[in-house]
């Protein structure tokens, strides 16, 4: 059992469209996912699943909680821990251009067993965070409709269930269904299922929307930094990680979050039509631009108020409210996270079937989600069945508390790509690679341990529900997965 646990797959190379080689489904026939995205969708697509929850909610919150003004300092340790990961990626969405993100890289390089973990880890990153971010959505939203005295009605708009952390259970609210985190979903779900060129469209309109919206916060908000609002840059702590250096490095694992989009650019390499040169600039490129954004964003907002005061939902609405003067950006700002917020689920929703679809053409998950539309060339049964949960999961429980475990899930699966490409240098060093993590022997490690240290801040308070999903995760893969895989089975 040991030995099929860790076999390996065997390295297929996919179709190069600059070389004429087809990409329309398979030399067989079949049905397949359809090459579409260019390097600049690639980008957008990241930046559209980066660019979200993070800067509109985290951003304040993890000033006032751990960071203070140095949560600017937290972002630069997350985006570093990235882009050590984001390197190690690249090669691999080049060298192996499919849909299953780390799950396939997995398989390739450490065994079934391990990509079945991280295929299981991705499930709860993007089906999880899906949910969670449609929470937001809804809170956003009906912020902003109250602005025109349209404001749904508590019972609609909230959870029916809270979990309260100290006695571990759900309690309810009274409350009947969080109706627009259910909408949002069905909507996005919609456009995912009707296919790649048209929800990567639909992301590059409201990428733009946000993206120019968050500039102009930048800029005008700049005008009202008062710098006496960054000292001290590193609060004195306050005990365990409330504040000081304990708290910046607490902060780090807490916007990690915002970060776990990029992944999801290489979740689209199936689609991409040049994925050997493609894939690298997605996946870097998005990385660079949104650690920029983030980090001039975090000093423009502890700027403006003091960072005491940013732990709210909003904290940008909250920083603009201190400045009548900026009442029309205030607007502007509730417009973009909405925007924001729904281009984050559209990514999420887009990743998690194609994922499916990964791990059902290996066997590991039932044959229908490996079923692509005859027309619109699509994962579509996969991703009625995530929309459906997704909806579920937001409409019916405050599904903010996982936003931890999401981050665990994700940095365990950059963790595993890291230290993945060096093995793989290593037992098939003659694979064609288009693009090469430089210094891979101080690249790969440090991708491996920063990762791996962000995960223990987050770990050892949440070690109980991690360790539950991954049971879950065993018996799913002893009664079906193990069973039913192909390469076993071959």
């Amino acid at each position: 059992m040991l030995d099929n646990l860790f076999r390996t797959k065997p390295i297929a190379p996919a179709g190069h469209v600059d070389a004429g080689e087809p990409f329309e489904g398979s030399l067989q026939g079949e049905v397949t996912l359809k090459r579409t995205l260019t390097g600049t969708q690639l980008i957008l697509l990241g930046i559209g699943a980066v660019i979200g929850a993070g800067i509109f909610v985290l951003t304040g919150q993890a000033a006032a909680e751990y960071a203070g003004p140095a949560v600017m300092l937290s972002f630069v340790l997350a985006g570093l821990a990235c882009a050590f990961a984001g390197l190690c990626y690249a090669e691999f969405a080049a060298m192996l251009p499919v849909s299953g993100s780390a799950y396939s890289y997995s398989y390739a390089t450490l065994g079934e067993g391990v990509a079945w973990f991280i295929g299981w880890c991705l499930v709860l990153e993007y089906l999880f965070a899906a949910s969670t971010v449609a929470v937001g959505w809804s809170g956003y939203l009906n912020a902003f409709l109250g602005n025109f005295g349209a404001q749904l009605p508590e019972a609609l708009a909230s959870a029916p269930y809270v979990y309260e952390a100290a006695t571990g259970k759900f309690v309810g609210t009274g409350a009947i269904l969080n109706l627009p985190a259910v909408l949002i979903i069905a909507a996005v779900s919609g456009v995912g299922y009707v296919g790649i060129s048209q929800s990567a469209f639909v992301n590059s309109i409201i990428v733009a929307i946000k993206v120019t919206v968050i500039v102009m916060f930048i800029g005008f908000g700049l005008q009202y930094v008062d710098p006496s609002n960054w000292e001290p840059f590193i609060p004195a702590n306050e005990g365990g990680t409330r504040y000081g250096m304990e708290g910046v490095i607490r902060a780090s694992a807490v916007v990690f979050f915002a970060y776990i989009g990029f992944d999801a650019v290489s979740t689209a390499a199936g689609e991409a039509k040049n994925p050997q040169r493609d894939m690298p600039i997605g996946i870097l490129g998005s990385l660079a631009v949104c650690t920029l954004l983030y980090i001039l964003m975090s000093a423009v907002l502890t700027g403006m108020m003091p960072f005491a005061q940013l732990g709210t939902p909003e904290p940008v609405s909250t920083a603009l409210n201190n400045y009548p003067a900026l009442g029309w950006l205030q607007t502007l700002v509730e417009i973009a996270a909405i925007a924001g917020l729904a281009s984050v689920i559209l990514v999420m929703l887009m990743a998690q079937p194609r994922i499916f679809y990964s791990m059902a053409q290996d066997g590991l998950m039932p044959k229908m989600f490996g079923r692509c539309h005859p027309k619109y060339r699509t994962p579509h049964i996969g991703t009625v069945i995530v929309g459906v949960i997704a909806a579920l999961l937001a409409g019916l429980l405050p599904v903010g508390f996982l936003g931890d475990i999401v981050s665990m899930g994700t940095l365990l699966a950059f963790a595993v790509v890291s230290i993945g490409v060096l093995i793989l240098r290593y037992t098939r060093p003659n694979v064609q690679r288009p693009f090469k993590v430089p210094f891979a022997l101080l690249i790969c490690p440090l991708g491996f341990l920063s990762c791996m240290y962000l995960f223990w801040q987050v770990f050892r308070e949440h070690w109980h529900l991690l360790v539950g999903w991954l049971v879950i995760g065993a018996i799913v893969y002893a009664l079906y997965g193990y069973r039913h895989s192909k390469l076993r089975a071959g």
